[in-house]
């Protein structure tokens, strides 16, 4: 079950303003009551999830609406997110956090160390003797997440699917911003400035915990806690990239829609077999999925994905490919784009006949631009849509402004 229907009373409509225990300057998690404004949980899901009793996994899952919509997973593997070190992973490998989909469960599936997970797992934690064999209030373990490109972090999911028991009591995240090439030792350095996103709070077993940030600031690392230790299936990071401004200028030409680069996608008329945002991920798809498909149309409308550029730009060249796409690709597209918010839509590209399976490119006037739309006909999907230009001048010193008053 999803959303209230899976919560307890006690957990039902709650939404917990920051009010935990925040994780100080010196690593060590402090336990007392503080009050933060830079986080607020969307789920109040706490405590032990039933143990599993057959058949599907999730019938029990506790999961509610997310307003996250439209963002990119800034620590999805696909733009080269990765975990670059941990404290411990005995019983589950910590790369497991930034997997795409959900967590699977195999409840026959046990290897040397015990049950083998679908996540994040380390061992159980004990006290430093007899006479104190709990562990310290301040044991915890911690794992170093790269971004896959540096951005303004909106919300952070906490995955504990199939830990019903052996989750982390509570989890504390802390951002830095650093060279995304930065080694453990560098981000471990005393020196380095770690801010708080959410400071240590409590979390369900075999839920989906999350939580907005408030925060306008441009990071490249977090640093995920558990305390005191536990399994965590998942970790998304909803947010909007935030490029080098510097490196786009030596690029000079470079697309100006990808997601890498800090495209976006505003709306979308049709969301059911893949998500738009799909179509300005690196890289080509390597399966059907891996792009935008609609559902079949029975009607005589057309499907279309609305995107909002970098900055203001003019684009040079247009890619659509339909790869993986054989049988349901569009028939046809359009291209349209508008110069500001509140610009008028000018056409681009005119319709043109696609082919399955195939890259299209196309030479075009160099408009100035902010934002685009593909329109398909009738339905079906594309994979990808690129967009080569540059920035204008105007376009390269708003970008460069906003990245230098966030960093």
């Amino acid at each position: 079950m999803t959303g209230d229907n899976a919560m307890t009373p006690q957990e039902r409509d709650t939404v917990r303003e920051g009010t935990a225990g925040a994780a100080g300057a010196d690593g060590r998690a402090d336990t007392g009551a503080t009050t933060s404004t830079a986080f607020t949980a969307l789920t109040g899901f706490t405590g032990d999830a039933r143990p599993y009793a057959g058949g599907d996994p999730y019938a029990d899952y506790r999961k509610a609406a997310l307003p996250f919509a439209g963002l990119a997973d800034l620590a999805d593997r696909r733009l080269g997110a990765g975990v670059i070190a941990a404290n411990d992973e005995f019983f589950a490998e910590r790369e497991n956090l930034l997997l795409p989909g959900p967590a699977g469960f195999d409840p026959e599936r046990f290897g040397h160390k015990g049950k083998v997970m679908d996540g994040w797992e380390t061992r159980r934690r004990r006290g430093r003797s007899e006479r104190a064999p709990h562990p310290d209030p301040d044991d915890h373990d911690w794992a170093l997440v790269r971004l896959g490109a540096p951005g303004i972090v909106r919300g952070i999911v906490v995955d504990t699917a199939h830990f019903r028991g052996n989750y982390p009591r509570a989890v504390s995240v802390e951002a830095a911003s650093h060279s995304l090439s930065a080694a453990p030792g560098d981000l471990l350095d005393p020196e380095v400035e770690w801010t708080p996103l959410i400071p240590r709070t409590e979390i369900g077993g075999h839920a989906e915990n999350a939580f907005t940030v408030h925060l306008e600031r441009r990071f490249t690392h977090l640093r995920l806690r558990q305390h005191p230790d536990g399994g965590i299936a998942r970790l998304r990071v909803p947010g909007e990239v935030v490029p080098d401004p510097g490196w786009l200028a030596e690029l000079g030409t470079f697309d100006l829609v990808a997601l890498e680069n800090g495209g976006m996608v505003e709306d979308a008329s049709d969301r059911f077999y893949s998500p738009p945002e799909h179509t300005i991920l690196p890289g080509r798809s390597g399966r059907m999925d891996e792009g935008w498909e609609t559902r079949r149309r029975r009607d005589s409308g057309h499907d279309w994905i609305q995107y909002r550029l970098v900055e203001q730009g003019r684009i040079r060249a247009v890619e659509i490919d339909t790869a993986y796409l054989k049988g349901n690709a569009a028939g046809w597209a359009s291209l349209s784009v508008r110069d500001g918010a509140d610009g008028a839509w000018v056409q681009l590209l005119p319709r043109v006949r696609l082919q399955p399976d195939t890259l299209h490119r196309f030479l075009v006037d160099r408009l100035p631009a902010t934002h685009a739309r593909i329109e398909i006909f009738p339905d079906g999907g594309i994979s990808r849509l690129r967009l080569h230009g540059s920035l204008t001048p105007g376009g390269a010193a708003r970008l460069a402004e906003r990245t230098g008053a966030i960093s």
